[in-house]
């Protein structure tokens, strides 16, 4: 297999193990579906996030707005460096944080003085975005933007409508100097203003701006609109999780309130419209890089953890790996991610019901089961259950059973599938397997089912 293999082999096995024509054309309420940008966005499975700004030289996870710009000196800055990690780790993205809640810009904006243009980085002439953009598409990566709506330091922030013209003007140099930006990242971070004032966003306007300026973009925030959080920060999707949700359940970027931690975990099998989780999480327990967590870095074990409890429930996994105060990717970091790449390849280079003959079934209303003969016996462990999400999502609940030379004996069972459902079992010696679709929200279409052997336990 390739390097990036084992991130999207889903997508071939899914004509394999398709329901039968009867059970496909159904007639049934249409479902929710992903927009190409939110297709292409699920089967990246992940990305990196990188956290840098003046909070690395500090040594703080949340600056006030009163840092000196000229602390800003990465001495070796190189952002090849982090798109190659990022390549090597599998990711087809990353994210950068043009701006945290600090307000110091990384890119030399007219908005404001508090940015990378006075600093002696570069003596005042750096674009760490321009470096950072052009560094993913040189490494054949999509590059994505996190602009902080709080903002500490400008005098506008509390004068609503004033900061939310400001805000604009920054999204709008992002969206239309660097090119191509793949994800938009936004979160509800709010606080009092330098004019000890409350900001109200318009983030109404802030989205059909990043609609206007880079259409084929996604947008990230508690509410989406293409993107939602996952509801944690330690890695762990819902489950279940359905990619589908209520629009009026969360209205608007850090929203809080009865039933919202419900709907960003969990999505809804009812909801009207396509707004999957993302799944963020770093490296190390901090977000941005701090010397005393060098020796913190998550384990390799751990790492896959993260995939089967991301990927491996219906989310994508956004893993935060931030650069030192030379601007480079640690180097115990750059070696998990290649190590975590190359265990990932291993695990799943063979599937080993990829020749298995699928025999069709309905069984009742909304309940169809799929059954493979696997033309030998074989020791299994894992189960990768798929949905062909271009279709929607519909399970709702399913049994996974295997058989020997005995009767049949239940492997694993869940509730939702949708892009990816990773289930783990104990070892077993199976020459047929049946997918039992138990409950649905809808006819179920293009269901694959995956095997392969058993590995160590993964912890969390």
């Amino acid at each position: 297999m390739n390097r990036r293999s084992f991130l999207h082999a889903s997508t071939s096995a899914l004509v394999a193990c398709s329901l039968p024509p009867r059970a496909q054309t159904r007639s049934a309420p249409s479902r929710p579906r992903p927009s190409p940008s939110q297709l292409a966005w699920q089967r990246d499975e992940l990305a990196l996030f990188l956290h840098f700004g003046v909070n690395t030289f500090t040594d703080r996870e949340w600056g006030d707005g009163r840092e000196d710009p000229s602390i800003f000196s990465p001495s070796a800055l190189d952002a090849r460096q982090w798109a190659r990690a990022g390549r090597n780790a599998g990711a087809r993205s990353l994210i950068l944080t043009a701006k945290h809640h600090d307000g110091f810009c990384l890119w030399p904006t007219r908005t404001t003085g508090h940015s990378v243009a006075a600093s002696p980085w570069r003596s005042g002439q750096g674009d760490v975005v321009r470096e950072f953009v052009e560094a993913c598409h040189a490494e054949g990566l999509k590059a994505g933007l996190y602009l902080s709506p709080w903002d500490r330091n400008n005098p506008a922030y509390g004068d609503s409508p004033k900061y939310n013209d400001l805000y604009c003007d920054q999204l709008s140099e992002l969206l239309t100097r660097y090119g191509p930006i793949a994800e938009v990242w936004f979160d509800g971070a709010n606080g009092e203003g330098p004019n000890g004032k409350r900001q109200i966003y318009d983030w109404p306007r802030f989205f059909r701006l990043v609609r206007q300026l880079q259409p084929n973009a996604v947008m990230f925030s508690d509410a989406g609109p293409d993107v939602r959080w996952c509801g944690n920060e330690n890695g762990t999707a819902g489950d279940p999780n359905w990619s589908t949700v209520n629009p009026d359940a969360v209205t608007f970027p850090g929203e809080d309130g009865p039933g919202v931690s419900d709907a960003l975990q969990h999505g809804d099998p009812a909801g009207t419209v396509w707004r999957p989780a993302e799944v963020d999480v770093s490296i190390r327990p901090g977000w941005f890089y701090h010397p005393a967590e060098d020796d913190r870095v998550r384990t390799v074990e751990n790492l896959e953890s993260l995939y089967f409890s991301s990927v491996g429930r219906n989310g994508k996994l956004l893993l935060n790996v931030p650069p030192t105060r030379d601007g480079l990717l640690h180097p115990t970091d750059v070696a998990r991610l290649a190590l975590f790449r190359a265990r990932l390849t291993s695990r799943f280079e063979r599937d080993l019901a990829r020749d298995a003959r699928p025999a069709f079934s309905v069984i009742g209303p909304g309940r169809t089961q799929v059954e493979l003969d696997l033309g030998r016996t074989v020791t299994i462990g894992v189960a990768r259950l798929e949905e062909d999400i271009t279709r929607g999502q519909s399970v709702a609940r399913y049994t996974l059973y295997g058989a020997g030379d005995r009767d049949w004996q239940v492997l694993s069972h869940g509730s939702t599938i949708g892009y990816a459902k990773l289930d783990r079992f104990e070892p077993v010696t199976v020459r047929r397997v049946r997918l039992a679709i138990e409950d649905t929200a809808g006819m179920p279409q293009g269901i694959a089912v995956k095997l392969y052997s058993p590995f160590g336990p993964v912890t969390l």
